[in-house]
C-alpha cells in the first residue's frame, strides 16, 4: 500500500496539519488510499464539532459489542437485580443460538487466561466485566451474556437509541457464524452508546463513571490512543477478528469527544492500527488545535 503509507507521512507533517482544516475530504483521501472499508463517527461532547463517514454502514461488531454487555450489567445492578459482586459460576459450556447444542471456548483462541484458570469455581460479575473490557475476554463475555440475557441487552441498546448495534449471541458460536448470524454494529451506534456513558445517561452518573474507569484501563492501545499526544486519557473498547479492526473511544482532551473508527479489509493489524491512529490524530487536531 505505498500510496497509503505516503499519505500517512503527509498527514504527520505540516502539510497534513493544514489539510486537516477540512477533515472530511482529507480523511476520505486517507481511507481511499488504504483500500479498506472504513466508517468514522466523531462528535465533541459539547456538540459543536461532528464528522460522520459511512456511519450507518453495518460491520461485524467483533468485541465492540461488549460495551452493550457492560452497560446492561450495570443497569441490572443499579435496578437492584444482579449485583456486581455476586458470584458467577465458571463453566465452559454454552448453547448455540442455532439449535441449542453445546459448545466450549478455546483458551488458545482467547485473549485471557484468568477465567479459564477459575473453571469449576466462581468469580464476581465485576471481575468478569473488568476482564471482558480490559483484555477482551471472550469467556467472561459469554458468562455475562448468559447471566444477563441477550434480549435484555438488546432492549437496553434500543432504549439508548443505538439500534445500529445488533447483539444476537455470545462469542465463538461456530454454527451461528456459519449461518451468518453475527453481532453487527455501525459507527453511529457505538458513538451513541459512548456519548450516553460520557454524559451519565447510560445508567446513572455513578455507574457511568465506574464504566468509564473500566474503559480507561483498556490494555490494547495501538489504535485511537496511538494517535493522541502523551497524557491524553482515553476510555475505549477495541474489536479485532480476521480483517476487522475497530476502536471506539471517549477522548478526554481539553475539549472531550467521542471517536469511533471501524475498519474492514486490512489483513495486517499493524497496518489497520496505523490507519486508525492517523484518523485519531486528525480528529484530535480538528477539535482541539484549530478553534
Amino acid at each position: 500500500m505505498p500510496a497509503f503509507f505516503a499519505l500517512l507521512g503527509v498527514l504527520a507533517g505540516s502539510q497534513g496539519e493544514a489539510a486537516l482544516r477540512q477533515p472530511g475530504a482529507d480523511l476520505r483521501r486517507l481511507i481511499a488510499a488504504s483500500g479498506a472499508e472504513v466508517a468514522v463517527a466523531w462528535r465533541s461532547l459539547d456538540g459543536a464539532d461532528e464528522l460522520l463517514i459511512d456511519a450507518d454502514t453495518p460491520f461485524h461488531a467483533a468485541s465492540t459489542m461488549k460495551l452493550a454487555v457492560m452497560i446492561e450489567l450495570f443497569r441490572q445492578a443499579h435496578a437492584g437485580g444482579r449485583a456486581l459482586d455476586e458470584a458467577v459460576p465458571i463453566r465452559n459450556e454454552f448453547r448455540s443460538i442455532v439449535d441449542g447444542s453445546l459448545y466450549a471456548l478455546s483458551e488458545g483462541d482467547d485473549s485471557d487466561r484468568e477465567v479459564y484458570a477459575a473453571a469449576g469455581t466462581s468469580m464476581s460479575a465485576r471481575r468478569l466485566c473488568e476482564l471482558m473490557i480490559t483484555v477482551s475476554s471472550n469467556f467472561a463475555t459469554n458468562l455475562l451474556i448468559e447471566r444477563l440475557g441477550v434480549d435484555n441487552i438488546r432492549q437496553t441498546v434500543s432504549r439508548l437509541g443505538a439500534e445500529g448495534l445488533q447483539v444476537l449471541r455470545g462469542v465463538e458460536d461456530a454454527k451461528a457464524f456459519a449461518r451468518g448470524l453475527n453481532n453487527s454494529t455501525t459507527a453511529r451506534a457505538l458513538l451513541v452508546l459512548l456519548e450516553t456513558i460520557a454524559s451519565g445517561r447510560a445508567v446513572a452518573p455513578a455507574a457511568d463513571r465506574e464504566m468509564i474507569d473500566i474503559l480507561k484501563r483498556q490494555q490494547f492501545r495501538d489504535a485511537i490512543p496511538a494517535g493522541l499526544p502523551p497524557g491524553v486519557a482515553v476510555a475505549h473498547k477495541t474489536g479485532n477478528i480476521t480483517r476487522i479492526h475497530h476502536d471506539a473511544a471517549i477522548v478526554f482532551a481539553a475539549r472531550p469527544y467521542v471517536l469511533v473508527v471501524l475498519v474492514r479489509g486490512i489483513a495486517e493489524q499493524k497496518e489497520s492500527a496505523r490507519l486508525i491512529a492517523a484518523i485519531s490524530r486528525a480528529a484530535y487536531q480538528q477539535i482541539n488545535e484549530q478553534r
